[in-house]
């Protein structure tokens, strides 16, 4: 049986060696890929992608007040950490469904 520092060293070689079967695998698919579009003509503009740094981020639109304090109108829209003042009611014994608008 082979001892934990031999099994470790094992693991670290494969580990190693699937790394760089990967780079190869994935630089022969990139060559593969950029002699398509050299045969066919194409460029990154014809496949319709655009990277991550250029493409615009959705806007985070305003969400509805689910929960309303009586008292100040003050609104809650369920997402985040609840306000104070939906805090201390709940602790008081109230129920979350007597704030819903």
């Amino acid at each position: 049986m082979a001892s934990l520092n031999d099994l470790l060293a094992q693991k670290a070689a494969l580990e190693k060696q699937i790394a760089e079967a990967q780079r190869e695998e994935r630089g022969a698919a990139i060559n593969k890929v950029k002699a398509l579009m050299a045969e066919h003509g194409l460029s990154l503009a014809d496949l319709g992608t655009r990277s991550a740094a250029a493409s615009p981020r959705k806007a985070m639109g305003k969400v509805a007040a689910k929960y309303r304090n009586p008292a100040t109108g003050d609104t809650w829209s369920g997402r985040g950490l609840k306000p104070n003042w939906l805090r201390a009611a709940l602790e008081a014994g109230r129920k979350i469904e007597d704030f819903a608008v």
